[in-house]
């Protein structure tokens, strides 16, 4: 048994996990990312111009009462964290849409990580070798609060069969 786990292991660390590997509840933790006000403001700078995110002064004046990161630059960085190994599924993360939301700024110094769980598994009656997984991440900052969520579809598909 403890070989055949280390062989799933193996497999799983090279290829990352299908279908046939997934279980609703299954819970998983990405590595982590820190952001400085500099890849804050630079991010901003170039796909979400706004004030509160370019300037101390317009940010302090703001809902946020200081430099808060574009909420597209914290999902972004769930993406990379997600891809990275935080939801290692083998044919990639496609998703096919879902709910987000961001409760708390993101802000320079914060190091966030993100926690996904499996909610749900809806085979394909078509198409056999697939089904939508919902996923709900979490991104988290290093004080535990969430910052990000998103509750996503995603299309997940069988391991492929070796060649006969």
């Amino acid at each position: 048994m403890i070989l055949e786990q280390s062989v799933t292991q193996t497999i799983q660390k090279e290829s990352g996990l299908y279908l046939d590997d997934l279980y609703i509840g299954q819970k998983f933790t990405s590595s982590t990312f820190h952001l400085t006000e500099e890849k804050i403001k630079a991010f901003a700078a170039e796909f979400d111009p706004q004030p509160f995110h370019l300037d101390e002064a317009a940010a302090k004046a703001s809902v946020f009462g200081g430099l808060a990161a574009s909420g597209w630059h914290t999902a972004a960085v769930a993406m990379r964290l997600l891809v990275d190994g935080g939801l290692p599924l083998g044919n990639g993360i496609i998703g096919l849409g879902g709910d987000l939301a961001w409760p708390k700024p993101t802000r320079p110094g914060d190091t966030l990580h993100v926690e996904s769980e499996i909610l749900e598994i809806v085979p394909s009656r078509s198409k056999p070798n697939q089904a939508i997984v919902k996923v709900r991440s979490t991104t988290l900052n290093q004080n535990g609060e969430a910052v990000h969520s998103f509750t996503s579809k995603c299309l997940v598909f069988k391991r492929p069969q070796p060649p006969a």
